[in-house]
């Protein structure tokens, strides 16, 4: 459907067929029915010392990409207006190989939703969560094989970087001593508005001076990144303006404000825990 693939990833792993991604998201999917059956009548898993593991790794990683993706364009002359496919020569394939695992990450972030199941956080388990983590491992695996570089590295540069300090947030709110100091919750939420707002402006501006990267392909980034745009700022405004009534401050312990999400879209634990102990 979309014409021939990049002949330079053939043979990379998980990238021949579409199959193993289809079949990960699709167990990605009955994981969280099943869980959730599973969990219904039986106390909720602690997992911290697997909680920072888990969100140390992730944040290493993130900082690995982001480095790599800032030398890889550097070395390769990117032009961050517009940047083609084939013009960068080894840089690219350096960039490419970096996007791969950008692509892999995103299915090792299914253990976001896993460790929320397990926790019996079904409060955080919304329609924004599943749809941005399943998406996005599909997304990039038709990334991967058809653009993966050039003007594909953007967007995972920027998101690089919000990870390495959304998940070092999520590893450390898992040390009470540390939760004092975890006052900037909120500003991670805005700066992931931001990213997708700059991955737009950045991906039109190679449609309004086309360098050779496929139009088709900018316009459908720009489309799905103004969905995010859209249920981001609709959890914004839920969750930072919206006053709590003083019968939900009363009933909510202090030690709710900040829990461990798993992924930049959750930061509205306390909202959900009060509701969750108005419904028992």
């Amino acid at each position: 459907m979309f014409g021939p693939r990049d002949a330079r990833v053939r043979g990379w792993f998980l990238l021949d067929s579409y199959l193993p991604t289809f079949f990960l998201t699709g167990a990605y999917l009955l994981c969280i029915w099943l869980g959730n059956k599973f969990m219904k009548n039986r106390p909720p898993f602690s997992l911290r010392p697997h909680l920072i593991v888990y969100n140390l790794g992730i944040t290493l990683l993130s900082f690995y990409m982001l480095i790599e993706l800032i030398l890889a364009t550097w070395e390769g002359g990117y032009n961050l207006q517009c940047q083609n496919l084939h013009s960068a020569g080894e840089a690219d394939i350096r960039v490419a190989k970096v996007l791969w695992w950008y692509y892999f990450s995103k299915v090792i972030e299914f253990m976001d939703t896993i460790f929320f199941v397990l926790r019996k956080k079904s409060n955080q388990i919304t329609f924004l969560h599943v749809y941005h983590h399943a998406t996005m491992f599909n997304i990039w695996w038709c990334v991967l094989n058809w653009i993966p570089c050039g003007q594909s590295f953007f967007g995972p540069t920027l998101n690089s970087f919000i990870h390495v300090l959304m998940y070092s947030y999520y590893g450390l709110s898992v040390i009470p001593s540390m939760r004092k100091y975890l006052w900037w919750k909120k500003y991670l939420t805005q700066a992931q508005l931001i990213q997708f707002l700059l991955t737009i402006v950045h991906t039109l501006s190679a449609a309004v001076k086309p360098c050779g990267f496929p139009f088709g392909c900018l316009m459908f980034q720009s489309s799905y990144m103004a969905t995010l745009v859209i249920l981001f700022i609709n959890f914004y405004i839920k969750t930072y303006r919206k006053a709590p009534s003083r019968t939900a401050v009363k009933e909510t312990p202090a030690t709710t404000e900040i829990k461990n999400g798993f992924h930049k879209d959750y930061f509205a634990v306390a909202n959900g825990l009060q509701n969750n102990k108005k419904a028992q």
